[in-house]
C-alpha cells in the first residue's frame, strides 16, 4: 500500500471543501445514518456487504461533503472492500488527504464486534463522532448504558445515540458535524486505549525508533510497530514516506523483535487484536447491562425455525415460488392497461400522420420497439420490491446461511451467496460485492457465475415467451403454470452456476480450508422509504433503458429492416423484409441457429441483445411492424404476431419446443455489454470477460441444441 504526496492536492488543500467519513461495519445501519444526512438515497439492506465503493454527498442545507466508504470491520484489510477502506485511511498520513472529521457508527446491540474499528479509527486523534446507533432495537432488547461514561472512557470528541431507522438524533449528528469540521484539535498526542504491559517490551527498541520518523508517518509509532511486526504486508506502507536506508533500519529491528516475541511464545501476529480485545472486554462491555424481563429475542426464536436445514428450506423454496407467481398473476392487469395505452397511442398518430417514412419510423421503430418493452415494468417493480422486502427484513441473510453448509460442499466460500443472490436483481452491482470475498481464487469464480443468474433484464424475455407459448394453466387451485416455468428458469441458472462451482472445485483443489462466520442481523420491517427508493431507482434506470440503449437499438433496426427499400409492388412486406440488411444479415446466420429451432429474426434479436438482453423484445417488436405493413395493420401486438408468425411451409415459426429453446438460450447466454466492461475492471484484464463469453455462450447453444433436438427426437417416437 503505497503513499505518495500530490502537490496540486496539496495547493488546492486550503480551499477545498469540508469533508466528513463515515466508517462501520457492515449492517452498522452506516448508509443509513448517510442517507439521512445527505438525502440521497444509497442501497441499504439488512445483511452485509451492500456498499463496496465510495459514496458522497452534501449534508443537507450545508456545503460539508460526506464520504460513505465500504463497512469493514477492521484496518487490516482481509477483503478487497476492506482493503478500499484500508488505503482510504491510511492515505491519511499525508495532511491533505485528511478528512476534517471522521464518523464511527456502532451497532450499541452488538458491541464487542462494532467497537474495535473504532478503537483503530480513534488511534488517529481526528475530529471523531462516535455515533451508537440501533438505540431504537437496544430500548427493546433492554440494554442499559450511560453515554457519559462511554465519552469519558474512549474520549472522542463527541458521541451521540441515534436510530437511523427513525431519525432519532440525526439533528444533533447533524450539528455535531458542523462543529468538528470547524474544530482545531491537537495530533502530537494519540489516545491511549491500549492495556500497556509486559508483553509490550519487545517492541519499544522499534517504538522508539519509529519515534524519529512521526513527522513522515503521521501515527501513533506504538500502533506503527505493532502492525509492521505483524506482517510484512504492512512495511509497504513506508515507501514513498520515508528513505530506503531508514525502511532498512526498520526492517532490521522488526525482525529483531520478531525473534524476542517467539522465544518468549507471544503470538505477535495477533497482539494488537489481543490488546484491543482486553480493553474491549475488562473496560467496555461492562459498561453495557441488561435488564433481567427480557428474555430470548423474537430474532432468536424464529430463527429456529427458518434456518432449520429441512423447514428452513422448505419455506426458502416456498418464498421464491410465492414470489415468481406473483410477477405473472399480480402484474397482469396493470400490463394490460400499459399495453392498451401503447396500442392507443401507436394508432392515434398512424390516423394523425399522412404515410411517410418518418411517420414508419415513429410507429415501427420508437413507438412499437420502445413501448413493448415499457409493458413488462410492473413485473420489474414487482421483482425489486420482493428482493428489497427480503433483504431489508434480514431473511436474505438467512438464505445464505442456509446454503452456507452447499457452498462448501461444492468448493465455495459462505460469503459467495449473497453476491449470487444479489445476481437475479443485476450482474453488476452483484459482481462489486463479491469484494467482500478474501480469497482471489474464489471472488473469480464467483464473478464467472454470477451472470448466469438470470437478472432483472431477462424478465422481460422470460415473460414473453411463457405468456406466448406457456398455457394459462391453475394447478392446485392457486399456483400458476406460467410462474412455475418461470422459476425453473431462474433455478436452472443457479444449479447449472453450482455444479460448474463443484466441477472446479474437483479440477482445482483448495490447499487449505476455509470457515464462514456470519452474522445474522435481526429481522426488522423493511423501511417503507427504503423500498420506495429501491423501486424509484430500479423503475428509473429502466425506463432510461428505454428511452436511450432499446431507443437507439430500435431506430437502427428499423433502418436496418427498411432499407434498401424495394420498390418491386410485386413483393409482400414479409419478402422485402427478407431482403433488407437486417433480413440479409440474419439469413447469413440463420444455418448456425437453425438446428436450435431459430429463424433469421430470432437471429437478429440474439446479436442486438448484446447492448442489452431486453432489446431482444424490442427487436421483435420492430421487425414484426414493419413485416405488417401490407397487412394494414398498425401495432401488432408482439404475442400475437409472434404466434401468427409462418414459415414457407405455413408452419408455425414458434411452437412451445422452440420458445422452451429460445429461453434455455437466454437462461445461459452471456449477452450484456456492461457486464463484460464491470468484469474486465474488476479483474484487470480482458482475458475473463472473454473466458465469460465463450463458456456461456457455448453453454447456451449446446443447451439449447440439446432441448430443441431431444424434442424432435421425442416428437417423432
Amino acid at each position: 500500500m503505497k503513499l505518495h504526496t500530490s502537490k496540486t492536492r496539496a495547493t488546492k488543500a486550503i480551499n477545498r471543501i469540508k469533508r466528513v467519513v463515515i466508517l462501520g461495519n457492515p449492517n452498522s445501519g452506516k448508509t443509513s445514518l448517510f442517507n439521512r444526512l445527505t438525502g440521497l438515497h444509497q442501497k441499504v439492506a439488512n445483511y452485509p456487504g451492500v456498499t463496496v465503493e465510495k459514496k458522497a454527498g452534501k449534508i443537507r442545507g450545508g456545503q460539508v461533503m460526506i464520504e460513505d466508504l465500504p463497512g469493514t470491520y477492521s484496518l487490516l484489510p482481509q477483503s478487497e472492500d476492506e482493503r478500499i477502506v484500508a488505503q482510504t485511511v491510511q492515505s491519511w498520513r499525508i495532511a491533505e488527504h485528511k478528512p476534517d472529521a471522521v464518523i464511527v457508527v456502532i451497532d450499541i446491540t452488538n458491541l464487542e464486534k462494532n467497537i474495535y474499528l473504532a478503537l483503530q479509527i480513534l488511534e488517529w486523534c481526528l475530529p471523531t463522532l462516535l455515533v451508537f446507533n440501533m438505540i431504537d432495537v437496544a430500548r427493546k432488547k433492554g440494554l442499559l448504558f450511560d453515554l457519559n461514561v462511554f465519552k469519558s472512557r474512549l474520549n472522542p470528541d463527541a458521541l451521540v445515540a441515534t436510530s437511523a431507522k427513525t431519525g432519532e438524533g440525526i439533528e444533533e449528528v447533524r450539528n455535531v458535524i458542523v462543529q468538528l469540521v470547524e474544530s482545531k484539535k491537537a495530533e502530537n498526542q494519540n489516545p491511549i486505549l491500549l492495556k500497556i504491559d509486559d508483553r509490550l517490551r519487545p517492541v519499544q527498541d522499534l517504538v522508539t525508533l519509529i519515534q524519529n520518523y512521526r513527522g513522515q508517518l503521521n501515527f501513533s509509532p506504538l500502533i506503527d510497530s505493532l502492525r509492521l511486526i505483524a506482517s510484512d504486508a504492512n512495511l509497504e506502507i513506508l515507501d514513498g514516506l520515508l528513505t530506503g536506508p531508514q525502511i532498512s533500519l526498520i526492517k532490521e529491528e522488526v525482525n529483531r523483535a520478531r525473534e524476542v516475541f517467539h522465544y518468549q511464545g507471544i503470538n505477535y501476529q495477533s497482539l494488537e487484536a489481543t490488546l484491543r480485545y482486553d480493553f474491549i472486554e475488562n473496560d467496555l462491555l461492562p459498561l453495557i447491562q441488561k435488564s433481567e424481563k427480557f428474555d430470548i429475542s423474537l430474532s432468536e426464536r424464529v430463527d429456529h425455525v427458518l434456518t432449520h436445514p429441512v423447514v428452513g428450506m422448505f419455506i426458502f423454496i416456498s418464498v421464491l415460488g410465492f414470489i415468481f407467481n406473483s410477477i405473472f398473476s399480480w402484474a397482469e392487469y396493470p400490463m394490460d392497461i400499459i399495453e392498451g395505452a401503447i396500442t392507443w397511442v401507436g394508432l392515434s398518430i398512424a390516423q394523425s400522420m399522412q404515410d411517410s417514412t418518418f411517420k414508419n419510423l415513429i410507429i415501427d421503430g420508437v413507438i412499437a420497439g420502445v413501448g413493448n418493452v415499457i409493458v413488462f415494468l410492473p413485473q420489474i417493480i414487482l421483482l425489486v420490491f420482493f428482493l428489497g422486502v427480503l433483504e431489508d427484513s434480514g431473511y436474505m441473510a438467512r438464505m445464505s446461511f442456509l446454503m452456507d453448509n452447499l457452498m462448501n460442499r461444492i468448493g465455495l466460500h459462505g460469503k459467495s451467496v449473497l453476491p449470487l443472490l444479489s445476481g437475479f436483481a443485476c450482474a453488476i452491482p452483484a459482481i462489486l460485492s463479491s469484494r467482500t470475498i478474501e480469497d482471489r481464487r474464489d471472488r473469480l469464480i464467483v464473478i464467472m457465475l454470477i451472470p448466469l443468474l438470470s437478472c432483472s433484464a431477462r424478465l422481460p424475455v422470460y415473460t414473453l415467451l411463457i405468456s406466448a407459448f406457456v398455457p394459462h394453466k391453475i394447478l392446485f387451485g392457486f399456483l400458476q403454470l406460467q410462474g412455475l416455468v418461470l422459476i425453473a428458469t431462474y433455478f436452472l441458472g443457479l444449479l447449472t452456476a453450482l455444479f460448474i462451482a463443484f466441477i472446479i472445485k474437483n479440477i482445482i483443489r483448495r490447499e487449505n480450508p476455509f470457515h464462514f462466520m456470519m452474522e445474522l442481523p435481526p429481522y426488522r420491517l423493511p423501511l417503507i422509504r427504503s423500498l420506495w427508493w429501491r423501486v424509484y431507482d430500479s423503475s428509473k434506470l429502466f425506463l432510461i433503458n428505454a428511452g436511450s440503449i432499446i431507443l437507439a437499438m430500435s431506430v437502427i433496426l428499423w433502418f436496418l429492416a427498411s432499407y434498401p427499400v424495394n420498390e418491386n409492388k410485386n413483393l409482400s412486406s414479409t419478402q422485402k423484409l427478407e431482403q433488407s440488411f437486417a433480413g440479409q444479415f440474419g439469413h447469413f446466420i440463420e444455418p448456425i441457429i437453425e438446428p436450435l429451432g431459430f429463424n433469421w429474426k430470432i437471429g437478429v434479436g440474439l446479436i442486438s441483445s448484446f447492448a442489452a438482453r431486453e432489446v431482444l423484445v424490442s427487436t421483435f417488436a420492430t421487425l414484426y411492424n414493419v413485416e405488417a405493413h401490407d397487412k394494414n395493420e398498425t401495432m401488432l401486438p408482439l404475442k400475437e404476431a409472434m404466434r401468427n408468425d409462418r414459415k414457407r411451409d405455413e408452419t408455425p415459426v414458434y411452437t412451445t419446443l422452440v420458445a422452451l429453446s429460445l429461453l434455455v438460450f437466454f437462461v445461459y447466454a452471456a449477452q450484456c455489454m456492461s457486464t463484460f466492461a464491470i468484469i474486465r475492471r474488476e479483474t484487470n484484464s480482458w482475458k475473463w470477460p472473454v473466458v465469460m463469453l465463450l463458456y456461456m455462450n457455448a453453454i447456451a447453444y449446446f443447451a439449447s441444441l440439446i432441448i430443441y433436438q431431444g424434442g424432435c427426437w421425442l416428437g417423432k417416437v
